[in-house]
């Protein structure tokens, strides 16, 4: 071996613990004669960092009929009640009184989630006469209001990016 062939091979090695994975060392034929190839198995594949999710377990649903409607909010602005103020809206099923609304892909910052269990299916909330919900409602936190719904503050938690696990009540009024 020649002395650059040696000092290749003594830095591959040496880097071999720094970088993890394996290090294949062949040899191969070019015009101007035998090479030395170094090269590390997955070197070209970028690690992906792990998902940022917010995973919220549904329960408490007093029957299977219809869908689930979650909103998160970032701020107290609408929260409850304003599903167009919401940051992003998830529509799940139900099975065995249990539903799951997942927001992935959320910064790391302080949040309040709010879900209903939409019964009939038509997309709103459905109130009495005097504005309370005939259908489930639930909040992170399963923060509780006193005469209205629950405020942000209540229901918020701070999320710090990766994944994280909540678990939320539906109550029916």
């Amino acid at each position: 071996m020649t002395f650059i062939k040696i000092l290749l091979l003594a830095i591959a090695s040496a880097a071999v613990p720094l970088l993890g994975d394996t290090l294949a060392i062949t040899r191969g034929e070019t015009p101007s004669g035998k090479t030395l190839v170094l090269w590390r198995a997955g070197l070209s594949q970028a690690q992906k960092p792990p998902e940022s999710l917010i995973h919220a377990e549904i329960g408490g649903l007093r029957n299977d009929q219809g869908q689930v409607l979650c909103a998160i909010y970032s701020s107290a602005d609408g929260f409850p009640k304003k599903g167009d103020k919401a940051l992003a809206h998830v529509t799940s099923s139900i099975s065995a009184g249990h539903a799951v609304c997942e927001f992935p892909g959320l910064n790391p910052g302080t949040y309040a989630i709010s879900v209903f269990h939409d019964e009939n299916s038509n997309g709103k909330l459905d109130t009495n006469f005097i504005g309370i919900p005939r259908e489930g409602v639930g909040t992170s936190n399963n923060a509780k209001g006193h005469f209205g719904p629950p405020k942000f503050d209540a229901a918020a938690f701070h999320f710090a990016g990766s994944r994280l696990e909540l678990k939320i009540s539906v109550i029916y009024l």
